[in-house]
């Protein structure tokens, strides 16, 4: 399956709606045969940590020059590849390349070398696409002041409802806490978990290539 640079410009994106984003990625993914038609090499990844504040790099959000911003929470895919192909990144929020090798994303985006107060750790929640494309729902309240106003202009499209007829869940992935983090990321241990659970399993950002890599092995 194609793997080049994609045009970031192909897909719907609507600023601050990277949950949102990512899932009609999954699907334009699947349609398009980039991925495979169920998303089986597909897998959603929720970013953030108990206080909602997470630094990533090369951002094109951020005002910086070394393009790091501080998010509540970000969202992303990662798909899987056979063979000795690295697993790439789809991430519409950033200026690297689209999408990226994981090693490059990693080394790039997450900065695990970079020195950070445990305020800022950044925990990882993976979702399998199949299961998130048939259980995510969000009505969006998140994005409303108390005043219903919008915070953020919202998406053109009507708002996503899961199969189950479920309005609203964002909360169950982007709420992510060092207690919920696995200890023990062997594949023999998590092959039934990542492709059975809803809300996935939560590792720490230095568990992320070493959880990714070998589930190509189990496709």
């Amino acid at each position: 399956m194609a793997t080049s640079t994609m045009d970031v410009l192909d897909f719907q994106h609507t600023p601050f709606y990277c949950e949102e984003n990512v899932y009609l990625l999954c699907k334009k993914l699947c349609s398009d045969g980039i991925a495979k038609a169920d998303g089986s090499d597909l897998f959603v990844v929720f970013i953030s940590n108990e206080k909602k504040q997470i630094p990533l790099w090369n951002q094109k959000a951020s005002k910086r020059a070394d393009g790091v911003i501080l998010w509540d929470y970000h969202v992303i895919c990662i798909q899987i590849k056979q063979g000795d192909d690295p697993p790439v990144v789809w991430d519409l929020d950033s200026t690297l390349a689209f999408p990226s090798p994981l090693p490059s994303y990693v080394s790039e985006t997450i900065r695990p070398t970079f020195q950070l107060f445990s305020d800022y750790y950044r925990l990882f929640r993976v979702v399998h696409a199949p299961i998130f494309l048939h259980s995510f729902a969000s009505d969006r309240r998140h994005m409303k002041d108390s005043d219903e106003k919008w915070i953020e202009e919202p998406p053109p499209y009507e708002p996503i409802v899961a199969e189950d007829g479920t309005v609203h869940n964002l909360n169950e992935y982007i709420n992510i806490s060092i207690a919920d983090v696995i200890t023990d990321i062997t594949i023999s241990s998590v092959k039934d978990i990542i492709f059975t659970q809803k809300n996935g399993v939560v590792i720490k950002e230095n568990q992320l290539e070493e959880f990714i890599c070998p589930l190509s092995s189990l496709e």
